[in-house]
Protein backbone atom coordinates (compact mmCIF):
# COMPACT_ATOMS: atom_id res chain seq x y z
CA UNK A 1 0.00 0.00 0.00
CA UNK A 2 1.25 3.02 -0.67
CA UNK A 3 0.30 7.17 -0.41
CA UNK A 4 -2.53 8.59 -3.34
CA UNK A 5 -1.58 12.30 -2.20
CA UNK A 6 0.79 13.86 -0.69
CA UNK A 7 -0.67 14.82 2.84
CA UNK A 8 -0.28 18.47 3.96
CA UNK A 9 -0.86 18.93 8.40
CA UNK A 10 -2.30 22.13 9.24
CA UNK A 11 -2.56 23.43 12.67
CA UNK A 12 -6.83 23.35 12.07
CA UNK A 13 -6.85 19.75 11.73
CA UNK A 14 -6.50 19.33 15.16
CA UNK A 15 -7.35 22.39 16.84
CA UNK A 16 -10.68 22.51 14.89
CA UNK A 17 -13.76 23.27 17.92
CA UNK A 18 -16.40 21.41 15.72
CA UNK A 19 -14.53 17.98 15.89
CA UNK A 20 -15.27 15.36 18.08
CA UNK A 21 -12.79 12.02 18.13
CA UNK A 22 -14.75 9.96 20.20
CA UNK A 23 -18.29 10.49 18.75
CA UNK A 24 -19.52 6.69 20.29
CA UNK A 25 -19.73 8.31 23.65
CA UNK A 26 -22.90 9.90 22.72
CA UNK A 27 -24.91 6.49 22.55
CA UNK A 28 -22.72 4.83 24.91
CA UNK A 29 -23.40 7.44 28.06
CA UNK A 30 -27.06 7.74 26.64
CA UNK A 31 -27.33 4.08 27.78
CA UNK A 32 -25.59 4.55 30.40
CA UNK A 33 -28.38 7.43 31.73
CA UNK A 34 -31.58 5.89 30.12
CA UNK A 35 -29.86 2.68 32.78
CA UNK A 36 -30.19 5.16 35.86
CA UNK A 37 -26.34 5.35 36.50
CA UNK A 38 -26.84 9.09 37.53
CA UNK A 39 -29.83 8.31 39.70
CA UNK A 40 -27.76 5.09 41.20
CA UNK A 41 -24.82 7.17 42.67
CA UNK A 42 -26.88 10.08 43.59
CA UNK A 43 -28.85 7.68 45.79
CA UNK A 44 -26.14 5.41 47.36
CA UNK A 45 -22.35 7.42 46.79
CA UNK A 46 -22.11 10.17 49.33
CA UNK A 47 -18.55 11.07 50.02
CA UNK A 48 -17.19 13.61 52.40
CA UNK A 49 -15.45 17.28 51.69
CA UNK A 50 -15.64 19.83 49.26
CA UNK A 51 -14.01 17.37 46.39
CA UNK A 52 -17.29 15.17 46.90
CA UNK A 53 -20.02 16.99 46.14
CA UNK A 54 -21.50 16.68 42.28
CA UNK A 55 -20.69 12.28 42.59
CA UNK A 56 -23.30 11.51 39.93
CA UNK A 57 -21.24 14.16 37.63
CA UNK A 58 -17.98 13.11 38.31
CA UNK A 59 -18.26 9.51 38.39
CA UNK A 60 -20.08 10.17 35.14
CA UNK A 61 -16.77 11.83 33.71
CA UNK A 62 -14.52 8.87 35.25
CA UNK A 63 -17.27 5.82 33.45
CA UNK A 64 -17.08 8.13 30.34
CA UNK A 65 -13.36 8.56 30.21
CA UNK A 66 -12.68 4.93 31.04
CA UNK A 67 -15.43 4.11 28.41
CA UNK A 68 -13.24 6.06 25.85
CA UNK A 69 -9.82 4.08 26.47
CA UNK A 70 -8.71 6.35 29.66
CA UNK A 71 -6.33 4.70 32.14
CA UNK A 72 -5.16 7.13 34.25
CA UNK A 73 -6.03 10.72 35.64
CA UNK A 74 -4.53 12.96 33.36
CA UNK A 75 -6.34 10.41 30.22
CA UNK A 76 -9.36 12.09 31.21
CA UNK A 77 -8.30 15.27 29.46
CA UNK A 78 -9.93 13.18 26.55
CA UNK A 79 -13.27 14.58 27.57
CA UNK A 80 -12.21 18.00 26.84
CA UNK A 81 -10.77 17.96 23.01
CA UNK A 82 -12.60 19.76 20.40
CA UNK A 83 -16.69 20.40 20.85
CA UNK A 84 -16.62 16.86 23.41
CA UNK A 85 -17.82 19.78 25.85
CA UNK A 86 -20.46 20.65 23.36
CA UNK A 87 -22.16 17.05 23.23
CA UNK A 88 -21.52 16.77 27.00
CA UNK A 89 -22.35 18.51 30.01
CA UNK A 90 -20.79 18.83 33.35
CA UNK A 91 -17.58 17.72 32.30
CA UNK A 92 -14.54 18.30 34.55
CA UNK A 93 -10.95 18.32 34.74
CA UNK A 94 -8.88 15.62 35.90
CA UNK A 95 -7.31 17.15 38.94
CA UNK A 96 -11.01 17.68 39.33
CA UNK A 97 -11.28 13.92 39.33
CA UNK A 98 -8.49 12.98 40.61
CA UNK A 99 -9.90 15.25 44.12
CA UNK A 100 -12.96 13.58 44.12
CA UNK A 101 -11.62 9.99 44.09
CA UNK A 102 -8.93 10.93 47.19
CA UNK A 103 -12.20 11.77 48.76
CA UNK A 104 -13.34 8.54 49.51
CA UNK A 105 -13.69 6.81 52.31
CA UNK A 106 -14.07 3.10 52.62
CA UNK A 107 -17.37 3.51 53.06
CA UNK A 108 -18.17 5.32 50.02
CA UNK A 109 -16.18 2.57 47.98
CA UNK A 110 -18.64 0.11 49.07
CA UNK A 111 -21.62 2.70 48.19
CA UNK A 112 -20.15 2.88 45.08
CA UNK A 113 -20.11 -1.10 44.51
CA UNK A 114 -23.33 -1.23 45.63
CA UNK A 115 -24.39 0.81 42.81
CA UNK A 116 -22.29 -1.10 40.08
CA UNK A 117 -24.11 -4.33 41.15
CA UNK A 118 -27.30 -2.80 40.82
CA UNK A 119 -26.62 -0.99 37.11
CA UNK A 120 -25.47 -4.53 35.47
CA UNK A 121 -29.31 -5.56 36.38
CA UNK A 122 -30.85 -2.58 35.05
CA UNK A 123 -28.38 -3.28 31.97
CA UNK A 124 -29.10 -6.72 31.34
CA UNK A 125 -33.01 -5.16 31.14
CA UNK A 126 -31.59 -2.67 28.12
CA UNK A 127 -29.52 -4.90 26.46
CA UNK A 128 -29.53 -8.89 26.01
CA UNK A 129 -26.25 -9.25 28.21
CA UNK A 130 -27.01 -12.43 29.30
CA UNK A 131 -28.77 -14.67 26.97
CA UNK A 132 -29.55 -17.88 28.45
CA UNK A 133 -29.30 -17.07 31.78
CA UNK A 134 -32.55 -18.15 32.64
CA UNK A 135 -31.13 -21.67 31.60
CA UNK A 136 -27.40 -21.82 32.96
CA UNK A 137 -25.11 -19.36 34.20
CA UNK A 138 -21.67 -19.13 34.96
CA UNK A 139 -20.01 -16.83 38.43
CA UNK A 140 -16.07 -16.90 38.03
CA UNK A 141 -13.88 -15.69 41.16
CA UNK A 142 -11.03 -14.98 40.64
CA UNK A 143 -7.93 -12.32 42.12
CA UNK A 144 -5.41 -10.62 40.49
CA UNK A 145 -1.78 -8.96 41.90
CA UNK A 146 -1.54 -5.65 39.91
CA UNK A 147 1.73 -3.85 40.41
CA UNK A 148 2.40 -0.74 41.79
CA UNK A 149 5.20 1.13 41.65
CA UNK A 150 6.31 3.85 44.08
CA UNK A 151 7.02 3.93 48.03
CA UNK A 152 3.51 6.25 49.15
CA UNK A 153 0.94 3.82 47.61
CA UNK A 154 -1.24 2.63 50.65
CA UNK A 155 -1.88 -1.28 50.84
CA UNK A 156 1.18 -2.27 48.52
CA UNK A 157 2.65 -5.43 49.36
CA UNK A 158 4.37 -8.40 47.97
CA UNK A 159 1.86 -11.15 46.66
CA UNK A 160 2.29 -14.04 44.57
CA UNK A 161 0.56 -13.94 40.65
CA UNK A 162 2.02 -16.05 37.99
CA UNK A 163 3.32 -14.95 35.24
CA UNK A 164 4.15 -16.97 31.94
CA UNK A 165 3.17 -20.40 34.21
CA UNK A 166 5.65 -19.45 37.44
CA UNK A 167 5.00 -18.06 40.10
CA UNK A 168 7.16 -15.08 41.18
CA UNK A 169 6.26 -12.40 44.47
CA UNK A 170 5.04 -8.72 42.77
CA UNK A 171 4.55 -6.18 44.60
CA UNK A 172 1.42 -4.11 44.32
CA UNK A 173 -2.80 -4.32 44.97
CA UNK A 174 -4.54 -7.48 44.73
CA UNK A 175 -8.21 -6.82 43.17
CA UNK A 176 -10.61 -9.76 44.05
CA UNK A 177 -13.22 -9.75 40.97
CA UNK A 178 -16.13 -12.08 40.32
CA UNK A 179 -17.67 -12.17 36.96
CA UNK A 180 -21.11 -13.27 35.48
CA UNK A 181 -21.54 -15.30 32.22
CA UNK A 182 -23.61 -17.88 30.21
CA UNK A 183 -22.52 -20.28 27.53
CA UNK A 184 -23.48 -17.70 24.55
CA UNK A 185 -22.40 -14.74 26.84
CA UNK A 186 -19.16 -12.86 27.54
CA UNK A 187 -18.37 -12.24 30.67
CA UNK A 188 -19.42 -9.14 33.14
CA UNK A 189 -18.54 -7.65 36.05
CA UNK A 190 -20.81 -8.14 39.20
CA UNK A 191 -18.88 -7.86 42.03
CA UNK A 192 -15.20 -6.18 42.66
CA UNK A 193 -13.30 -5.61 46.09
CA UNK A 194 -9.88 -4.15 46.36
CA UNK A 195 -7.26 -5.85 48.90
CA UNK A 196 -3.97 -5.20 50.13
CA UNK A 197 -1.37 -7.05 48.09
CA UNK A 198 -0.33 -9.40 50.66
CA UNK A 199 -3.86 -10.65 50.78
CA UNK A 200 -4.49 -14.41 50.62
CA UNK A 201 -6.23 -15.02 47.67
CA UNK A 202 -9.59 -16.61 49.89
CA UNK A 203 -9.62 -13.31 51.84
CA UNK A 204 -13.13 -11.66 51.51
CA UNK A 205 -13.95 -14.75 48.96
CA UNK A 206 -17.29 -15.75 50.71
CA UNK A 207 -19.47 -12.38 50.62
CA UNK A 208 -18.11 -11.58 47.29
CA UNK A 209 -19.21 -15.01 45.92
CA UNK A 210 -23.08 -13.94 47.82
CA UNK A 211 -22.87 -10.57 46.30
CA UNK A 212 -21.84 -11.97 42.51
CA UNK A 213 -24.49 -14.60 42.88
CA UNK A 214 -27.17 -12.08 44.23
CA UNK A 215 -25.96 -9.92 40.89
CA UNK A 216 -26.60 -12.77 38.67
CA UNK A 217 -30.05 -13.61 40.40
CA UNK A 218 -30.86 -9.58 39.38
CA UNK A 219 -29.80 -10.47 35.92
CA UNK A 220 -32.29 -12.67 34.93
CA UNK A 221 -30.08 -15.77 36.26
CA UNK A 222 -33.23 -17.80 37.78
CA UNK A 223 -31.85 -21.05 36.34
CA UNK A 224 -28.77 -23.19 38.06
CA UNK A 225 -25.93 -20.87 38.37
CA UNK A 226 -22.45 -22.55 38.89
CA UNK A 227 -19.83 -20.82 41.37
CA UNK A 228 -16.51 -21.96 39.62
CA UNK A 229 -13.17 -21.36 41.14
CA UNK A 230 -10.03 -22.70 41.27
CA UNK A 231 -7.58 -24.49 44.34
CA UNK A 232 -7.02 -21.16 46.46
CA UNK A 233 -10.78 -20.77 47.00
CA UNK A 234 -11.09 -24.17 48.24
CA UNK A 235 -12.38 -23.35 51.42
CA UNK A 236 -15.54 -24.37 53.98
CA UNK A 237 -16.61 -20.91 54.40
CA UNK A 238 -16.22 -19.93 50.36
CA UNK A 239 -18.25 -22.72 49.66
CA UNK A 240 -20.89 -22.71 52.38
CA UNK A 241 -21.32 -19.44 51.53
CA UNK A 242 -22.33 -20.43 48.18
CA UNK A 243 -24.53 -22.80 49.39
CA UNK A 244 -26.39 -20.54 50.97
CA UNK A 245 -26.87 -18.40 48.23
CA UNK A 246 -28.27 -21.40 46.40
CA UNK A 247 -25.73 -21.78 43.67
CA UNK A 248 -23.68 -24.57 42.54
CA UNK A 249 -19.83 -24.64 43.42
CA UNK A 250 -17.39 -26.08 40.96
CA UNK A 251 -13.81 -25.74 42.77
CA UNK A 252 -10.36 -27.29 41.87
CA UNK A 253 -9.24 -29.55 44.38
CA UNK A 254 -5.46 -29.17 45.65
CA UNK A 255 -4.08 -32.65 45.45
CA UNK A 256 -3.97 -33.46 49.07
CA UNK A 257 -3.16 -37.06 50.72
CA UNK A 258 -6.62 -37.53 51.10
CA UNK A 259 -7.54 -36.63 47.99
CA UNK A 260 -5.14 -39.00 46.24
CA UNK A 261 -6.49 -41.83 48.59
CA UNK A 262 -9.46 -40.88 46.89
CA UNK A 263 -8.01 -41.03 43.38
CA UNK A 264 -6.25 -44.40 43.99
CA UNK A 265 -9.70 -46.02 44.87
CA UNK A 266 -11.19 -45.45 41.47
CA UNK A 267 -10.77 -48.56 39.29
CA UNK A 268 -9.05 -48.26 35.91
CA UNK A 269 -12.55 -48.95 33.98
CA UNK A 270 -14.55 -45.99 35.09
CA UNK A 271 -12.16 -43.97 33.78
CA UNK A 272 -13.33 -42.52 30.23
CA UNK A 273 -11.84 -40.51 27.42
CA UNK A 274 -12.40 -37.14 26.60
CA UNK A 275 -12.06 -34.74 24.04
CA UNK A 276 -8.77 -32.87 24.94
CA UNK A 277 -6.19 -30.68 23.02
CA UNK A 278 -4.94 -33.46 20.37
CA UNK A 279 -7.91 -35.99 21.06
CA UNK A 280 -8.86 -37.84 17.92
CA UNK A 281 -12.57 -39.65 17.64
CA UNK A 282 -11.97 -42.90 16.49
CA UNK A 283 -15.48 -43.86 14.22
CA UNK A 284 -14.86 -47.57 14.97
CA UNK A 285 -14.89 -47.66 18.48
CA UNK A 286 -17.31 -44.22 18.60
CA UNK A 287 -15.02 -42.62 21.20
CA UNK A 288 -12.41 -39.95 21.47
CA UNK A 289 -8.66 -41.27 21.58
CA UNK A 290 -6.76 -38.96 23.93
CA UNK A 291 -4.33 -38.60 26.13
CA UNK A 292 -6.91 -37.31 29.18
CA UNK A 293 -9.44 -39.31 30.77
CA UNK A 294 -12.21 -38.23 33.61
CA UNK A 295 -13.61 -40.41 36.54
CA UNK A 296 -15.48 -39.33 39.53
CA UNK A 297 -16.36 -40.42 42.90
CA UNK A 298 -17.68 -39.69 45.92
CA UNK A 299 -15.89 -37.19 48.45
CA UNK A 300 -16.50 -35.89 51.69
CA UNK A 301 -14.57 -32.37 52.57
CA UNK A 302 -13.87 -30.35 55.58
CA UNK A 303 -14.65 -33.48 58.01
CA UNK A 304 -12.00 -31.82 60.37
CA UNK A 305 -14.03 -28.56 61.13
CA UNK A 306 -16.31 -28.78 64.37
CA UNK A 307 -18.74 -27.33 62.69
CA UNK A 308 -20.92 -30.18 60.88
CA UNK A 309 -23.00 -27.54 58.80
CA UNK A 310 -19.43 -27.10 56.61
CA UNK A 311 -18.86 -31.04 56.13
CA UNK A 312 -19.68 -31.05 52.50
CA UNK A 313 -20.27 -34.68 50.60
CA UNK A 314 -20.22 -34.01 46.65
CA UNK A 315 -18.30 -35.55 43.53
CA UNK A 316 -15.11 -35.48 42.81
CA UNK A 317 -14.41 -35.38 39.66
CA UNK A 318 -10.66 -36.11 38.60
CA UNK A 319 -9.01 -35.25 34.81
CA UNK A 320 -5.99 -37.55 34.35
CA UNK A 321 -3.40 -36.49 31.69
CA UNK A 322 -0.58 -38.76 30.14
CA UNK A 323 2.87 -37.53 31.69
CA UNK A 324 5.13 -37.99 28.88
CA UNK A 325 8.91 -38.21 29.45
CA UNK A 326 10.08 -35.60 26.83
CA UNK A 327 13.67 -36.70 27.42
CA UNK A 328 13.40 -40.02 26.52
CA UNK A 329 15.18 -41.86 23.23
CA UNK A 330 13.23 -42.11 19.98
CA UNK A 331 11.46 -45.24 19.62
CA UNK A 332 11.69 -45.81 23.61
CA UNK A 333 8.56 -47.75 25.06
CA UNK A 334 6.97 -46.60 28.40
CA UNK A 335 6.98 -49.46 31.07
CA UNK A 336 3.83 -48.53 32.61
CA UNK A 337 1.87 -44.69 31.90
CA UNK A 338 2.54 -42.33 34.64
CA UNK A 339 -0.29 -39.70 34.80
CA UNK A 340 -0.66 -36.46 36.61
CA UNK A 341 -3.92 -35.63 38.72
CA UNK A 342 -6.21 -32.80 38.22
CA UNK A 343 -9.31 -32.65 40.31
CA UNK A 344 -12.50 -30.59 41.18
CA UNK A 345 -14.67 -30.51 43.89
CA UNK A 346 -18.67 -29.97 42.55
CA UNK A 347 -21.95 -30.44 43.55
CA UNK A 348 -22.84 -29.68 39.87
CA UNK A 349 -26.07 -31.19 38.30
CA UNK A 350 -24.45 -32.07 35.16
CA UNK A 351 -23.13 -35.18 33.99
CA UNK A 352 -19.47 -36.27 34.61
CA UNK A 353 -17.75 -35.10 31.12
CA UNK A 354 -19.97 -32.16 30.59
CA UNK A 355 -19.39 -30.75 34.40
CA UNK A 356 -15.35 -31.02 33.76
CA UNK A 357 -15.58 -29.51 30.54
CA UNK A 358 -17.77 -26.72 32.26
CA UNK A 359 -15.05 -26.37 35.04
CA UNK A 360 -12.47 -25.64 32.20
CA UNK A 361 -14.48 -22.94 31.09
CA UNK A 362 -13.08 -21.34 34.17
CA UNK A 363 -10.28 -19.51 32.29
CA UNK A 364 -12.93 -17.18 30.49
CA UNK A 365 -11.96 -14.76 33.21
CA UNK A 366 -8.64 -14.32 32.65
CA UNK A 367 -9.65 -12.90 29.45
CA UNK A 368 -12.06 -10.53 31.72
CA UNK A 369 -8.97 -9.49 33.56
CA UNK A 370 -6.70 -9.39 30.20
CA UNK A 371 -9.72 -6.49 29.00
CA UNK A 372 -9.36 -4.64 32.25
CA UNK A 373 -5.67 -4.61 32.57
CA UNK A 374 -5.86 -3.40 28.59
CA UNK A 375 -8.20 -0.80 29.85
CA UNK A 376 -8.79 1.23 32.91
CA UNK A 377 -7.01 -0.90 34.93
CA UNK A 378 -3.45 -0.67 33.47
CA UNK A 379 -2.67 1.40 36.00
CA UNK A 380 -3.80 2.50 39.31
CA UNK A 381 -3.73 5.69 39.55
CA UNK A 382 -3.31 7.15 43.22
CA UNK A 383 -1.21 7.18 46.14
CA UNK A 384 -4.17 6.54 48.37
CA UNK A 385 -6.06 2.65 49.14
CA UNK A 386 -9.33 3.73 48.92
CA UNK A 387 -9.27 6.07 45.88
CA UNK A 388 -7.99 3.15 43.85
CA UNK A 389 -10.66 1.05 45.19
CA UNK A 390 -13.06 3.33 43.95
CA UNK A 391 -11.40 3.05 40.66
CA UNK A 392 -11.26 -0.64 39.79
CA UNK A 393 -15.45 0.06 41.03
CA UNK A 394 -15.98 2.58 38.16
CA UNK A 395 -13.41 0.56 35.86
CA UNK A 396 -16.04 -2.24 36.72
CA UNK A 397 -19.17 -0.25 36.03
CA UNK A 398 -17.28 1.42 32.78
CA UNK A 399 -16.39 -2.18 31.30
CA UNK A 400 -20.08 -3.58 32.05
CA UNK A 401 -21.42 -0.49 29.79
CA UNK A 402 -18.83 -1.21 27.10
CA UNK A 403 -19.91 -4.60 27.07
CA UNK A 404 -23.90 -3.69 26.89
CA UNK A 405 -23.13 -1.24 23.90
CA UNK A 406 -21.11 -4.17 22.17
CA UNK A 407 -24.19 -6.77 22.54
CA UNK A 408 -26.61 -3.93 21.08
CA UNK A 409 -24.38 -3.07 17.95
CA UNK A 410 -24.87 -6.59 16.96
CA UNK A 411 -23.71 -9.95 16.75
CA UNK A 412 -19.82 -9.79 15.67
CA UNK A 413 -19.19 -7.08 18.38
CA UNK A 414 -21.81 -9.03 21.51
CA UNK A 415 -18.52 -11.11 22.12
CA UNK A 416 -15.65 -9.09 21.28
CA UNK A 417 -13.05 -8.01 23.62
CA UNK A 418 -13.68 -4.34 24.88
CA UNK A 419 -10.70 -2.95 22.89
CA UNK A 420 -12.21 -3.84 20.09
CA UNK A 421 -15.44 -2.50 21.02
CA UNK A 422 -13.96 0.91 22.00
CA UNK A 423 -11.96 1.12 18.38
CA UNK A 424 -15.03 -0.07 16.39
CA UNK A 425 -18.08 1.94 17.85
CA UNK A 426 -16.12 4.48 20.56
CA UNK A 427 -13.45 6.31 18.85
CA UNK A 428 -15.34 7.22 15.83
CA UNK A 429 -14.62 10.84 14.55
CA UNK A 430 -17.47 13.16 14.14
CA UNK A 431 -18.13 17.02 13.25
CA UNK A 432 -20.69 18.91 15.23
CA UNK A 433 -23.02 21.57 13.31
CA UNK A 434 -25.42 23.88 15.13
CA UNK A 435 -28.82 24.34 12.98
CA UNK A 436 -31.14 27.07 15.20
CA UNK A 437 -30.85 27.47 18.77
CA UNK A 438 -31.02 23.96 19.99
CA UNK A 439 -30.64 21.56 17.42
CA UNK A 440 -27.33 19.98 17.19
CA UNK A 441 -26.03 17.81 14.25
CA UNK A 442 -23.06 15.27 14.36
CA UNK A 443 -21.78 14.17 11.13
CA UNK A 444 -20.04 10.78 11.19
CA UNK A 445 -17.60 9.72 8.51
CA UNK A 446 -19.12 8.66 4.78
CA UNK A 447 -18.70 4.70 3.20
CA UNK A 448 -17.80 3.94 7.11
CA UNK A 449 -17.59 0.20 7.25
CA UNK A 450 -19.08 0.18 11.13
CA UNK A 451 -22.16 2.27 10.25
CA UNK A 452 -24.45 -0.43 10.54
CA UNK A 453 -23.53 -1.53 13.97
CA UNK A 454 -22.68 1.90 14.97
CA UNK A 455 -26.43 3.20 14.15
CA UNK A 456 -28.33 -0.34 15.96
CA UNK A 457 -26.41 1.25 18.94
CA UNK A 458 -27.32 4.40 18.51
CA UNK A 459 -31.23 3.56 17.77
CA UNK A 460 -31.36 1.42 20.92
CA UNK A 461 -29.25 3.64 23.20
CA UNK A 462 -30.77 6.98 22.09
CA UNK A 463 -33.86 5.60 20.16
CA UNK A 464 -37.55 6.03 21.51
CA UNK A 465 -37.45 3.15 24.68
CA UNK A 466 -38.95 -0.58 23.59
CA UNK A 467 -42.56 -0.90 24.87
CA UNK A 468 -43.30 -2.59 28.07
CA UNK A 469 -44.10 -6.42 27.71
Amino acid sequence: MRLSHSPVLTRASFDDPNLVSRAGLVPVMALAERAGLPGLIEEHVRPGGECGVNADLKVGCLVAGMAAGADSIDDMGLLRHGAMDVLFGGVRAPSTLGSHLRCYAWGNVLQLEKAGRELVGRLSRQAPLLPGADVLAFVDIDSTQKRVYGHRKEGARFGHTKIQGKSVLVRGLNALIGTVSTPLAAPVAAATRLRGGNAPSARGAASLAAQAIGTARDCGATGTIVVRMDSAYYAAAVIAAVRRSGARFSVTAPVSAAIRTAITAIPEDAWTAIKYPEAIWDDQLDCWVSDAEVAQASYAAFTSKKDKDLHVTARLIVRRVRDKNKNAAPGQGELFPAWRYHAVFTDSPFELVQAEEQHRGHAVIEQFLADLNDGPLAHLPSGKFTANAAWLAIAAIAHNLVRAAGTLAGRSHARARAATIRRDLVAVAGRTARHGRGRLTLHLPEGWHREHAWLNLWEAACGPPAAAA
